[in-house]
This record gives C-alpha cells, sequence and structure tokens, in this order.
C-alpha cells in the first residue's frame, strides 16, 4: 500500500477571488498599516498624506531608482542643462530686482532736484544760476557741414546759456579748419547767442606749432601740442575780459542735458551753505550706452589709470578711493584727474587775479588753504619729452592741484568726477543712459576680475614722481637711428645700447605713457591724421 499522503480538503488551491474582494481587501490591509504606523512615521512621512509626492522623498524604492549609475548620470547632465538653461532668466532677474530697488546714480540728492525743478518751473533767464555766478563757456570743436553747431549741440549749449542768464556769460569757440557749411552753421550760431561771445573758425596753421626732432633726424609736430593750442585759443578771450569769472565750463563735441551742466556747476560737492567746492568737477563720457570713454584723461586718486571701460571704471589699486566713492554713489569722486567731455573749473586760477579787486563777494565755497593764484594763468601744456605722451586734459588738473597745494599729490585733490552727470557722443546713447546705469552696480564684481586679466592698471614708471624731483630715466639709443627706423629695419639695425639720462619731474608725471602721437601732415592713401610712432627699444617690431 502507498505511503503516500492523501490531499485533505484542506490542501486543495483556493480559487481565485473576485476582483471586488481584492480591492476590499487591499483598502483594509491600507487602513491597517496606516492606523499601526502613523505613530512611528516622521514628520516628513506624515506630511506625505496630505502633499502629493513629498512620500516619495521617504520612499526607499524611489531613491534605489534614482541613484544607480544611469539614473545619476542623466541627473546630472539634466541639472547641468538647467542650471545653464536659467542663468539667462536669473541674469533679468537681478538686473531687474536691481535696476528697480537699487538702482545706481539715479535718486539724486535733494539740491539736485531743487534745481531741476526750477529749471523747468519757468522760461526766465538765468534760473537755474541763483547767485548769478559768472561763467565762461568754452569749445574748441572739429564738425563737418556744421553737425555740430546747427545740431542738438548746438541747441543744449543756447539753452545752457539762457539757463545761467546771459549777462552772466561768456561763449567762447574755436573751429579749425571749418568748410562752408560750417562757417554758415557758426555765424547763425553767433546770431542766436544772447551772451556776449566769441565764435572764431580759421584754417589752422601748422607751421606755427613747435616741432620735435626725431633720432633719425625727422621732425615731427606731437599731436598733443597741437591738442593743447587749439584748446588755449578757446581760452583767450579771458585774457582780456574785465570780468572775473567764476567758473569756467569746458566743452566736447559731446551731447548733454542742460540741467545737467548747470547742476554740474552749481551742485557738485556743496558745503552747508550750498555752495560746490571743487576745484575741477567733471561729467562722466559714454561712446555707448554701457562702455566710459575718456580713459587717457582719467587717473584715480592714487594716479593710477583706468580699468576695463565699464562700471565702477576704476581699479582696486592701492587704496582705490575713486572705486570705493563710485560703488558708494559719491557725487564727488575723488581722481588726480579726469575730463569726462564736459568739465567745470574754478575760474581764478585761469585768470590773472591782479587785475580784479578783491571787494568782490565770494560766491565759491573753498576748503583749500594755499596761497592766492600766482599771476600766470592755467593753461593747457603737453609734454616736451619726445618719446613721452600726457592727455593736456589731465596736465591740466595736475598743473591745478599743483597751484592749490605746492605739492604733486595733496591728500585732497580738490578734483571730482560727477557720475551723475553724464554725456554721449551721439543722441542715441544720451537716451538709454538713463535706462543702463540702473542695475550697473551688478558689474563691480565682474570688471574686478576682467581688471586682473587684462592687467589693468597699467605700470607707469614715472606715477609717483614729486614735481621738482631729479629723476634718472634709462633710455635706449640705435647706433643707426636712420635704419631702425626704416619700415624694413633688421634686427641688427636695431643694436644700440642703454643710456642714463636726468630729468626735472614736472606735475603730472602719472598722466603719461612711452609713446609718441603724431599729426600725419601728409597722410598717404589709407592713413588717418593721427600717427604713432614707438619709441626706441631693442625689441621694437
Amino acid at each position: 500500500m502507498s505511503s503516500r499522503p492523501r490531499p485533505s480538503a484542506h490542501n486543495y488551491e483556493l480559487l481565485p477571488r473576485a476582483s471586488a474582494d481584492l480591492e476590499d481587501l487591499t483598502t483594509l490591509r491600507r487602513r491597517d498599516s496606516n492606523t499601526s504606523n502613523s505613530s512611528t512615521k516622521s514628520w516628513l512621512g506624515r506630511l506625505g498624506h496630505s502633499i502629493p509626492g513629498v512620500n516619495k522623498l521617504t520612499d526607499p524604492a524611489v531613491c534605489a531608482h534614482y541613484i544607480t549609475p544611469r539614473r545619476r548620470k542623466r541627473s546630472v547632465l539634466r541639472l547641468i542643462y538647467y542650471t545653464v538653461f536659467s542663468v539667462p532668466y536669473l541674469c533679468l532677474f537681478l538686473v531687474l530686482f536691481v535696476g528697480i530697488f537699487f538702482p545706481s546714480y539715479t535718486h539724486r540728492p535733494a539740491h539736485y532736484n531743487e534745481l531741476r525743478k526750477r529749471a523747468l518751473a519757468s522760461d526766465s533767464p538765468g534760473r537755474a544760476n541763483i547767485h548769478d555766478q559768472k561763467v565762461f563757456i568754452a569749445a574748441a570743436i572739429y564738425e563737418e557741414d556744421g553737425a555740430l553747431t546747427s545740431g542738438a549741440w548746438g541747441k543744449s549749449v543756447l539753452e545752457l546759456v539762457h539757463l545761467l542768464g546771459p549777462q552772466n556769460v561768456y561763449l567762447s569757440i574755436f573751429e579749425n579748419d571749418a568748410d562752408d557749411v560750417t562757417k554758415e552753421s557758426l555765424r547763425a550760431m553767433e546770431k542766436k547767442t544772447q551772451s556776449n561771445s566769441t565764435i572764431v573758425y580759421e584754417d589752422f596753421d601748422l607751421s606755427s606749432l613747435p616741432r620735435i626732432i626725431l633720432p633719425n633726424g625727422d621732425s615731427r609736430i606731437k599731436r598733443m601740442t597741437f591738442l593743447a593750442e587749439v584748446r588755449n585759443r578757446a581760452l583767450a578771450p579771458l585774457e582780456t575780459s574785465e570780468v572775473a569769472f567764476d567758473k569756467i565750463l569746458y566743452l566736447n563735441d559731446v551731447n548733454f542735458d542742460p540741467i545737467d551742466a548747470a547742476q554740474l556747476l552749481f551742485s557738485t560737492n556743496v558745503d552747508a551753505n550750498g555752495l560746490p567746492n571743487y576745484g575741477a568737477a567733471c561729467a562722466v563720457d559714454f561712446i555707448n550706452a554701457f562702455k566710459f570713454y575718456d580713459r587717457f584723461a582719467t587717473r584715480d586718486l592714487d594716479g593710477a589709470d583706468m580699468g576695463v571701460p565699464f562700471f565702477p571704471w576704476f581699479t582696486n589699486e592701492g587704496e582705490a578711493t575713486s572705486r570705493k566713492d563710485t560703488i558708494a554713489g559719491s557725487d564727488a569722486v575723488r581722481v588726480r584727474s579726469c575730463w569726462g567731455g564736459m568739465t567745470a573749473f574754478d575760474a581764478k586760477w585761469f585768470q590773472d587775479q591782479t587785475r580784479f579787486t578783491s571787494s568782490a563777494p565770494k560766491t565759491t565755497s573753498e576748503s583749500e588753504t594755499s596761497p592766492n593764484p600766482t599771476t600766470s594763468p592755467l593753461r593747457f601744456r603737453y609734454e616736451e619729452d619726445t618719446f613721452w605722451e600726457s592727455s593736456e586734459c589731465c596736465l591740466i588738473h595736475a598743473d591745478l592741484q599743483y597751484r592749490r597745494s605746492g605739492t604733486g599729490f595733496p591728500q585732497d585733490s580738490g578734483i571730482y568726477m560727477n557720475p551723475y552727470i553724464r554725456v554721449a557722443y551721439d543722441t542715441k546713447t544720451l537716451s538709454w543712459l538713463s535706462l543702463t546705469r540702473r542695475p550697473e552696480r551688478l558689474y563691480s564684481i565682474i570688471q574686478d576680475i576682467l581688471n586682473h586679466v587684462a592687467g589693468f592698471p597699467l605700470y607707469n614708471p614715472r606715477r609717483h614722481e614729486e614735481p621738482g624731483q631729479v629723476v634718472t630715466d634709462t633710455v635706449w639709443e640705435y647706433d643707426d637711428p636712420v635704419k631702425a627706423y626704416l619700415p624694413n629695419a633688421s634686427e641688427a639695425d636695431l643694436k644700440g645700447q642703454y643710456r642714463q639720462v636726468e630729468r626735472t619731474a614736472q606735475p603730472g608725471g602719472y598722466c603719461g605713457g612711452r609713446n609718441l602721437l603724431v599729426i600725419n601732415e601728409t597722410p598717404e592713401q589709407g592713413e588717418g591724421k593721427w600717427g604713432k610712432i614707438e619709441p626706441p627699444s631693442p625689441s621694437r617690431p
């Protein structure tokens, strides 16, 4: 008889339940599970019952699903993709957020707004000049077909004269080599000018300028010699004027808001009495909506040249005073020199004060303790060293500081750049400046990084020279300078030796650099009006 046990009724396989029964059983089990574990689950687990998807954060199966090598790789790539994709939106958010809530150089001090309100409230002459200060407006320009004097520039100048009061203004314009249309435009502007004025145009005689002799015997005219001369010709009426001017406003061929010009004159660095206190105050000029233009003439308070030409413009070199002032939103950024297309000066340094009585009321606050101005009025000048160039607009500030303080590096330079006042070289750029300035605080970190990459500020061996100091320069002299300056000069032609040369330092060593900028008097095809000659060097290309 077989020993295999007989199956009982209990060992038969049960029939599957109906789907409705299975659903009831599943629901019951889930209810039991939720009841038994409700006291042991974390807050995140309990939160998953009220917010869909949160329970996946604590589900081990989900975690295991996403940390497999393939999933991990896909997640990293997805993260990189979305990070790159979101950068433009993040930048746009930052620009909008900073531009709206923390705009740069937009909310002007109260006295600026008061001046603007007065200027817009009526059309009476002199409404922007409540102290009736005497202003000499000077401009040395060059234009074609009268584009400046018959365009936006000329209109702004005439509006500015009206704002300051024609009785308080003298307008002096000098233009060289004007064409026939420009001459007619200048005559028309002179008729429209309500103030005293001198508007001169002439064919400039280059033979009247001093020349330099190159090592190879060539005779050339320095570009800075020419520019200094034409700027001084615009100042010529000061030599015979019987008026003791309070301010000089020197204009380039820039587009500007006349009210801004009045604010530069009367609102920059005011004292407790509401009077401006400066030796010179400069606007900030732009070649496009973001790019600062006049790097050649601008030096920070440490005497260093500019950084990458967008906000905050200056580098972190030395004390970085100018950079810090700019980021802080000052209307009087302390610098050694500036120009910015439009510069206001304390006029007494440009006139022979012995010709005027001292009984006239004082209209400008002054903090300097230096002696009275010398009887030799300030004028633009150029560097006489053959292979050293400085902007005439930088040297005028260096000379001004030296006159005011008797030193080349006074702690209070009296020279300020005013970033509230901005000008541009075309009307479209000027119209954008009120908008593009708003988010510029965001640029400072990027600009600082680019300064280090580009190597700014550039090295200047004369930067720290004190006027009157006897210094020794090491210069290279070619054995045969005639051959060395030929276009196809060989390495043998560039042979020479270093030589020690003594000189006496002049104000403004920080303004320059080792090169030579000349006028191309007879330019060949393809050459421009200006040229550059490299200084003697054993490695000259």
